[in-house]
């Protein structure tokens, strides 16, 4: 019985010092060979939902050998019988005869000599088999089979180990295959965020990201639409503590009055109409993490209450619920309104812009910092060469003069997208800037060439900006619904969108409504 002790103490020892089930079984069959007659062990697996049979590992005789390799399917009258026999825990003592029943279910039809065969059993049931084959001319006895039965746990919980292992392995491979796409479409080698002109027009913002990075000091980033607020931030989430935790950006501009405190705070499950199950706010989501609340400047005063205590205390209640619910966030705000305007005649509240102020970045625009689009115009063109499969193509004297010429009133996202368009129209072979830009031809020859070329360039500088354009194309379906927003006849129709979404650009772009109202 001692002895029976040590050698179950060795094989749980084996079974859990190995990840790969191979080294296991190899280790452990050699402790089974010592005091049993037996010539090989063999563990098979169940796949169920592919109604295989499979061999994970083999040891001893089998090791190097084929006789005893089962990996075949599973008929649809095979897969109950197994099933059944494996529920039951039955150990089976199969004779040196051909075999039958479950046991020519399991054993290869090769086999010789005699056999004992023990279901093993995972954390959702049945998973496999253990195979034990008797050296030639020895046969198992019952002493055999209770030591068969002593070791089939251990055996389980390797296998079990091993599926585990082998669903990870999946499991990365998958998010690894996901990576890669998403690299290809964002036309990106790596997800390292790059910040172009961080050693010329950047260099001052560099070097504030590094200071304030180290602390969990609030910060609110300023500049113009589209100079790259959510980069800075998010080089300040990957340069701080916090690098392992989440990054979560909240574009509050985008969410409707309503849903505000849901969305930021979470809600419990009957809340309200369609709160069918409890949620997690952003607040919580970012725990121990990053929250960028970008266009901080749209939030409306009531939220600007409910978000300040959250900034003081570090705690919230979800709508609906009663017990205060503790995070741990850093806070990165970042607007291109002028938030101290806004203090002053009552539209954003003053205790909150010093407790999210706490170390203000202004973001230069593009045309404060023109050294830059050089670099930034490569970085762009090599990510559309990427992104759409063409030919890498380098800029010309002529393209980067008109770059430098143009105002770029949406700044670096602007670039980035007029970079696209010329990679496209230029087809691997050039950069159509002009026609991306939407000016003339800039291709021409003779001595009134820099002069064919500032006419377009200023033409394009008068251009009115997308804000302008998009206000007053709001403003006229606004005039033809008189004002009326929702419903058939309303303007979000009429302009394709959904109304929260119309409702919130024209609080972008500081649209009343009420003033397109007609009154009968």
């Amino acid at each position: 019985m001692e002895e029976f002790r040590i050698l179950l103490l060795d094989v749980w020892r084996e079974a859990c010092r190995h990840i790969e089930i191979d080294e296991s079984t190899a280790t452990i069959a050699k402790l089974l060979a010592a005091r049993m007659p037996i010539a090989g062990a063999t563990v098979l697996a169940f796949d169920w939902q592919r109604g295989r049979v499979l061999t994970p590992a083999r040891a001893l005789g089998h090791a190097a050998g084929k006789a005893c390799a089962v990996d075949r399917p599973l008929g649809s009258t095979e897969t109950p019988r197994l099933q059944r026999w494996s529920s039951a825990g039955e150990i089976l003592r199969v004779p040196p005869s051909p075999a039958g029943g479950v046991a020519g279910l399991l054993l290869p039809p090769e086999a010789t000599g005699s056999w004992l065969v023990g279901a093993l059993r995972g954390e959702h049931g049945p998973c496999g088999a253990l195979l034990l084959q008797a050296r030639a001319g020895a046969a198992f006895d019952e002493q055999h089979e209770r030591m068969l039965g002593a070791v089939l746990e251990p055996f389980s919980a390797a296998l079990e180990n091993d599926r585990r292992l082998r669903e990870l392995a999946s499991l990365r491979e998958a998010a690894e295959a996901d990576k890669r796409s998403a690299l290809v479409r964002l036309g990106r080698t790596d997800l390292q965020n790059v910040v172009v002109g961080a050693d010329a027009g950047l260099a001052p913002v560099v070097q504030r990201v590094a200071l304030v990075a180290r602390s969990d000091v609030p910060v609110l980033l300023l500049g113009e639409t589209g100079t790259g607020k959510e980069l800075i931030a998010r080089a300040i989430h990957d340069s701080s503590a916090r690098a392992r935790g989440p990054f979560i950006r909240v574009n509050c501009g985008a969410i409707a009055p309503e849903l505000i405190d849901s969305e930021l705070f979470g809600h419990e499950r009957g809340a309200f109409t369609g709160a069918t199950a409890s949620r997690r706010g952003w607040f919580e989501r970012a725990d121990e993490g990053t929250l960028l609340l970008d266009e901080v400047g749209e939030l409306p005063l009531p939220a600007q209450v409910r978000l300040l205590r959250v900034v003081q205390e570090g705690s919230f209640e979800r709508v609906g619920g009663e017990k205060p619910v503790s995070v741990d966030v850093r806070i990165i705000a970042a607007t291109h309104r002028d938030l101290p305007a806004m203090v002053q005649n009552g539209r954003f509240r003053e205790d909150l812009w010093y407790r999210i102020a706490g170390f203000p970045i202004v973001l230069p625009p593009l045309r404060e910092r023109r050294a830059d689009i050089r670099e930034l115009a490569e970085h762009f063109a090599d990510k559309a060469a990427r992104r759409f499969g063409l030919r890498r193509v380098h800029l010309a004297a002529d393209d980067l003069e008109l770059l430098c010429s143009y105002g770029w009133p949406g700044n670096v996202r602007e670039l980035a997208s007029v970079i696209d368009r010329a990679a496209i129209l230029g087809d691997g072979e050039s950069l159509e800037l002009a026609k991306a830009l939407g000016v003339a031809d800039l291709h021409v020859s003779g001595p009134d060439r820099s002069e064919e070329r500032q006419a377009p360039v200023a033409q394009a500088a008068e251009l009115p900006t997308l804000d302008a354009a998009m206000r007053a194309h709001i403003e006229c379906a606004l005039r033809r619904c008189r004002g009326r927003i929702e419903g058939v006849a309303g303007a979000a129709a009429a302009l394709g969108v959904n109304p929260h979404t119309l409702r919130a650009r024209m609080r972008k772009l500081g649209i009343e409504w009420s003033s397109f109202r007609v009154v009968p």
